[in-house]
């Protein structure tokens, strides 16, 4: 193949791929622009990786007690089709149920049969992307440079997953806005309740929060307790960062 059969045969690809962002919607009839304002409104994404189905159905309830009402079930965890179907039967739409660490387009096709409401991705792959394009519904990849954020919005992105965000910290976020202002972005790692005013104030639109909200040692002890109240401190401190820009005149 020639070099420039090649770049025809890449940007094709690229249609493909943009071509199922545009204008997709979910199978509730959720848009990628409607997503993102459902997580901004939601402010802190829970991001769960538990040891079973029950102890991840159990830790859902008790964030949502605390107030956390967006989840991510990734899948570091077991049987999560379970997982968002037991949910979504119990809860609805009162929660925001998605799916996360999804790296195979079988996955993807499992995690919206069983009722994700929104997909999220670790990193860029090309494949999984086009997979969670096609879905229709909102869809996050993970990026951490520059020239990852550039791939994510030739495929036809407009919002994504800076991850892990705690290597580069409030800095990394601050300078990927300058030259990404048209890019929403949702940090997740390094994000704590003390800290996530900053992440607000950098420019994200909505957090993600692993270990700082579910730690291993919770849920392999079952402290559903300690989880909703460290949801509850979370949910504070978005609360205060929503006062905040309210009062400013800005919209969370």
């Amino acid at each position: 193949m020639s070099a420039g059969d090649q770049g025809a045969a890449t940007r094709s690809g690229d249609d493909d791929v943009a071509a199922g962002a545009a204008g997709a919607r979910g199978v509730d009839g959720v848009s990628a622009a409607d997503g993102v304002e459902q997580l901004a409104r939601a402010g802190v994404v829970a991001v769960l990786r538990a040891p079973s189905a029950a102890v991840a159905v159990q830790a859902g309830e008790a964030l949502l007690r605390g107030g956390v009402r967006a989840l991510e079930v990734t899948y570091s965890t077991p049987d999560v089709p379970a997982v968002l179907r037991e949910l979504r039967a119990r809860h609805g739409d009162e929660l925001l149920l998605g799916a996360g660490t999804l790296r195979s387009a079988a996955q993807v096709d499992e995690a919206v049969a069983a009722g994700a409401g929104f997909l999220v991705a670790p990193g860029l792959d090309e494949q999984v992307l086009a997979a969670m394009l096609s879905s229709g519904l909102p869809t996050y990849a993970g990026v951490c440079t520059p020239t990852e954020v550039m791939r994510a919005a030739a495929l036809g992105l407009r919002a994504v997953k800076l991850f892990p965000a705690g290597v580069g910290g409030v800095a990394l976020l601050k300078a990927l806005r300058e030259p990404f202002s048209d890019i929403s972005f949702m940090p997740t790692g390094g994000v704590s309740a003390e800290n996530l005013g900053e992440w607000f104030a950098a420019g994200a639109f909505a957090v993600g929060a692993g270990g700082a909200l579910c730690p291993a040692r919770d849920l392999d002890a079952g402290d559903f307790d300690a989880i909703t109240s460290r949801a509850r401190a979370f949910a504070t401190a978005f609360e205060e960062v929503s006062r905040t820009n309210n009062s400013n005149g800005e919209f969370r």
